[in-house]
């Protein structure tokens, strides 16, 4: 395997679907702006599309890869064997889940959006669309099973692919938006669950060629199967912890009109990142560093380990750095437009700024995780999240009277960061990771190179001060220049220094 290429496939289609994210996130602040039918409408849609964060993003392939590669290297018999028993059990679960939220969903909102009582109408929407919306989780975990059958035949390009659909779909309704009116956030609920059927049937067209479901409900529990499943919820809440903090600042934020959308807003913009620096690495390491470790190969384990938490500073440390830079900038280029006011801008580019202080933390949580679940350790990663949300909601809960929603983006990146401490003083106990001799000196250049660009694109900012502020037509043309002239920097300066080598393209690990 090839740690840099396999991640840029992956990274490549995650951006894709990024940008086409954003084109969406865009237009839905346009049309909804921060009020309360886009507060109904972002929770309905929070709610499954955290669980294909959860599913999809990594999270499904830390319990299910580890095991899925153990029966196929001792046979295809073996590994189809587990993955028939395993889908038919997600199968029949995923129903009996989904259509019991849809009969209990007044309770569950209840739960997910407290403050929304306050507005019955509100309320009533949001229950609503929640309904329409639900089923998504259903095709989407199922979809996150195949993802990660083809991840585990190191084959990342299609799952990479797959969430695309629900972003092309949803700009679709969005660019007949005029037309719809109020009846908008119904046809985009529709269309989310529209996409996780399309996604599924997308992604089973290229896993039949290594795996071909067969439905039955005679299955039996074997040990092998009632060890996955002990490991799945562990590693689905450890691997996620970040979209768990975000949920329950989520329901917090319910109390605090336009919250909701606010973090919405700065979630969607430093996820893009996340995504390359810390679930594109862990998803791509997962398969080989488990084949490494089961033959304990020493060294091969280590530089694994080492070139992947390497690569996720190298790609989360200058982003953070310009995301604190230029949040309200960037927030205002990208976001700033129709229903979405200053105040909304204002607003989200503070939350932004939180977020980015903890974006390396998210990264290297990622990262860190993927080296336990490799042992198949999913309980450490477990107890140290549960921690760290509990640590969140405390903090969140404690703060949100006195100061507001703001109190969300700062305690998730204090409380990750303790997690990402707590993972790296195991992992060094336990004597599972060790620093090679080249990762300090890779470091320094990594943070020098990061400092050099950072007071590059700062100068750059100030310069274009006024291209950039809110009533500037071209904003987001000179931000996208700005980012493209400042990622051209960074990677020239990571050639001066060394930071980045050509050569490190064809190092197999």
């Amino acid at each position: 395997m090839n740690l840099i290429k396999s991640t840029t496939t992956f990274s490549f289609f995650t951006l894709i679907s990024r940008i086409f994210g954003y084109v969406r996130d865009l237009l839905l602040a346009i049309y909804l702006g921060s009020g309360p039918v886009a507060d109904a409408f972002f929770v309905a849609f929070r709610i499954p599309n955290t669980f294909r964060r959860l599913f999809s993003e990594g999270t499904f392939n830390a319990a299910f890869v580890p095991s899925y590669s153990s029966e196929l290297a001792i046979g295809k018999k073996n590994s189809q064997n587990f993955a028939n028993k395993i889908f038919n059990i997600l199968l029949v679960s995923l129903l009996a889940v989904v259509l019991i939220i849809e009969i209990f969903m007044p309770g569950f909102i209840f739960i997910i959006a407290p403050g929304f009582n306050e507005n019955n109408d509100k309320l009533e929407l949001t229950i609503l669309l929640t309904r329409i919306t639900f089923p998504f989780l259903f095709f989407v975990s199922l979809s996150s099973f195949f993802s990660a059958i083809l991840n585990s035949h190191n084959r990342f390009a299609a799952a990479s692919a797959a969430p695309i659909i629900l972003n092309i779909l949803l700009i679709v309704v969005l660019l007949y938006g005029k037309y719809l009116n109020d009846q908008i956030v119904f046809y985009l609920s529709y269309a989310v669950t529209l996409a996780g059927i399309i996604q599924l049937i997308f992604l089973f067209y290229f896993v039949k060629k290594y795996y071909y479901p067969k439905f039955s409900l005679s299955f039996k529990i074997d040990d092998k199967t009632k060890l996955f499943f002990k490991k799945l919820l562990p590693s689905i809440f450890s691997s996620g912890v970040t979209q768990i903090n975000i949920l329950v600042g989520t329901i917090i934020a319910s109390f605090q009109a336009s919250a909701v959308s606010y973090l919405y807003y700065a979630d969607r913009i430093y996820q893009i990142n996340l995504a390359i620096a810390g679930i594109a690495i862990g998803v791509v390491i997962l398969p080989n560093l488990t084949k490494q470790i089961k033959t304990n190969n020493k060294n091969k384990i280590e530089f694994i380990q080492n070139k992947s938490l390497e690569l996720s500073l190298f790609l989360s440390l200058p982003a953070a750095g310009a995301l604190l830079i230029a949040s309200q900038e960037i927030t205002s280029a990208l976001f700033g437009y129709g229903s979405f006011d200053t105040e909304s801008v204002k607003n989200s580019s503070l939350a932004l700024f939180y977020f980015a202080l903890g974006l390396p933390a998210f990264s290297i949580i990622k990262v860190f995780s993927s080296f336990l679940f490799a042992r198949h350790n999913t309980k450490t990663p477990f107890y140290f999240s549960l921690f760290s949300v509990i640590l969140n909601i405390l903090v969140s809960i404690y703060f949100f009277p006195k100061i507001g929603f703001i109190i969300i983006p700062i305690a998730t990146t204090f409380s990750s960061w303790i997690n990402a401490l707590l993972l790296f003083s195991y992992l060094i106990n336990k004597k599972y990771f060790n620093f090679s001799s080249f990762f300090f000196k890779n470091l320094f250049k990594i943070f020098l190179t990061t400092i050099l660009t950072l007071y590059t694109f700062y100068n750059l900012v100030e310069l274009f001060k006024q291209e950039l502020n809110y009533y500037s037509e071209y904003k987001l043309i000179y931000i996208i220049l700005l980012v493209i002239i400042t990622f051209v920097i960074y990677i020239i300066i990571s050639m001066l220094t060394k930071a980045f080598k050509f050569s490190d393209i064809n190092l197999r690990y």
